[in-house]
């Protein structure tokens, strides 16, 4: 049987992955030789949530994160140098070193950061959202959070209002199991996170998250129900990471042998075993691919380490922005390349075209639950 899928599209998806397990593999050396101070999540293993999704959905839909934050940024397109500078802590870095591991930023590719707050994404991206909505936009909003952050009121609060206003917003619980160095099973009476979305009438489902192909075809189903304008999605992408939740994390709350199984359902081998069998691709193909990206990840290495940590009076700087200012443009400011940068309506230019909560429906739906006087 043919694949329904194109060489282009599986060699995009195993190059992507590859070089997210490639840079983290670096990235936690480099942490062990002391480049890379404070917290550092690395996302070896959960490659498939990111690609997949990314694959799925246009260049110009907007991304969230959690603080395990640094694939989703590779696979949109940010330059791998410039976010291991970022977590080097280096001026050439995406935020000038000042965000580090955990803040990964890239406006240009439509990427809105990684959060340090558990949960603190989850009503930023209903607000982007309501603001596609709001200028009569097509887009999508994909806002990734661990199985954990699910436990927040925040959660709670932002899909009941999704749901209400049928906001364009895919929200992606990526489930490896634990949060921090606690199985889920513990800490929730219902640990299947997609259950929780029948209590707030959205569509709610869960994905084999270390699946590329099946996060690619449940996402792209999910933007197109959201951009139809049929509301929010819960997706659940059922996934594991093979290193511990930080790289100050041992992960003595789970076997050397559940490690060892898990690594059997390893997604990148399973992407490039599927295009072998399908024909698709040579083996000298795949070669290719990784002595490329291997060469990519020893370069961003190299950048970092040679960039220059930013002066003391960049601690002042950014922190507020000037009416009138222009935006940094960090691959123009860093490596001199002209960028398309995105650019919004004002306000002076949006009316408002529907209405947030009509007297009519509400009155419908208050008589139908048989809250009507």
């Amino acid at each position: 049987m043919a694949s329904p899928y194109s060489k282009e599209l599986l060699l995009t998806m195993y190059r992507k992955m590859y070089l997210i397990r490639r840079f983290e593999e670096r990235a936690g050396q480099q942490y062990g030789l002391g480049k890379i101070a404070g917290f550092c999540h690395l996302y070896i293993g959960q490659e498939a949530t990111a690609v997949g999704a990314i694959e799925a959905i246009r260049p110009d839909d907007y991304m969230l994160s959690a603080y395990r934050d640094h694939g989703q940024p590779l696979a949109r397109g940010a330059d791998a140098g410039m976010v291991m500078a970022e977590l080097f802590g280096r001026g050439t870095g995406y935020s000038k070193g000042k965000g580090g591991s955990m803040h990964i930023f890239d406006i240009e590719h439509h990427f809105y950061g990684g959060y340090g707050i558990v949960g603190g994404q989850i009503p930023l991206a209903a607000g982007m959202a309501f603001a596609s909505r709001y200028r009569n936009e097509d887009r999508v909003t994909v806002c990734y959070f661990g199985d954990a952050a699910a436990n927040q009121g925040a959660f709670h609060e932002t899909l009941n209002m999704a749901s209400k206003w049928k906001l364009p917003v895919i929200y992606i619980c990526e489930n490896n199991r634990y949060g921090m160095g606690t199985a889920v099973g513990r800490t929730s009476a219902v640990p299947e996170m997609y259950k929780r979305a029948v209590a707030y009438n959205m569509r709610g489902e869960p994905v084999d998250g270390m699946d590329c192909l099946k996060m690619y075809e449940t996402v792209k189903d999910a933007a197109e129900y959201c951009r139809a304008g049929k509301g929010p999605v819960l997706l659940e992408a059922n996934t594991y990471r093979f290193r511990g939740h930080s790289m100050a994390d041992p992960a003595n709350y789970r076997t050397k042998q559940e490690v060892e199984d898990e690594r059997k359902n390893d997604p990148i081998p399973k992407i490039k075993d599927f295009t072998l069998k399908k024909k698709l691709a040579k083996e000298e193909e795949f070669d290719a691919i990784d002595e490329e990206v291997k060469a990519q990840v020893d370069a961003a290495v190299k950048f970092a380490d040679e960039s220059p940590e930013p002066s003391l009076e960049e601690l002042w700087r950014d922190t507020i922005v000037e009416p009138g200012e222009e935006d940094v443009r960090p691959r123009e400011r860093v490596l001199g390349m002209k960028v398309k940068w995105p650019s919004y309506p004002s306000g002076q230019e949006l009316k408002v075209t529907w209405d947030l909560e009509p007297r009519e429906q509400a009155e419908k739906e208050d008589k139908k639950a048989g809250l009507a006087r």
